[in-house]
């Protein structure tokens, strides 16, 4: 399991004092409010710690200020980085809710414990995610992220049983 949780992506800078227009990844953009700061991959193998001064909404994105970043040439230097929180600082999920991190790389398997593939991203649809599955003979294949076709997630062994619907691979 993942100890760390990607919460948004910095999308651009916003202003000139220093305020990020971050994308969400989470199911909210009101998460940010619950945060006093998030963990930047700085893309060095190593985290930076950032406070969170303030938090405000524009549509789908929060706009966040930093403690210390306080221009827009600063800000700049973060568009396209991550924003992580500790796995402790994350909110509960609910029944049959998972975090993506943990989903990535997890054996996928069919119901006669046949291999099946590797999980190998999630996409948010709106209606149901859509797990991405490398199957065993290099082909991809999309399953929806329903009880008829995901029977059992099984996070501490990494592994996904499913039931292949009729008509999901051609």
């Amino acid at each position: 399991m993942e100890e760390m949780l990607q919460v948004g992506v910095v999308a651009t800078t916003h202003g000139v004092r220093g305020e990020m227009k971050i994308f969400p990844t989470t199911d909210t953009a009101q998460r940010f409010l619950d945060l006093s700061y998030v963990y930047l991959d700085t893309g060095r193998q190593d985290f930076q710690k950032l406070e969170i001064q303030g938090v405000k909404f524009f549509k789908k994105f929060a706009i966040l200020k930093f403690q210390g970043i306080d221009d827009m040439n600063e800000a700049e230097k973060y568009k396209g980085k991550s924003l992580w929180i500790p796995r402790e600082e994350a909110q509960p999920l609910g029944e049959d809710e998972y975090y993506i991190g943990d989903l990535i790389g997890m054996d996928v398997v069919l119901e006669d414990e046949t291999p099946f593939g590797t999980l190998k991203d999630v996409m948010q649809t709106g209606a149901n995610d859509v797990y991405v599955v490398k199957m065993t003979d290099g082909r991809e294949a999309l399953l929806p992220a329903i009880g008829e076709c995901i029977r059992q997630v099984d996070v501490e062994a990494g592994v996904m049983t499913i039931h292949l619907m009729d008509g999901l691979l051609s």
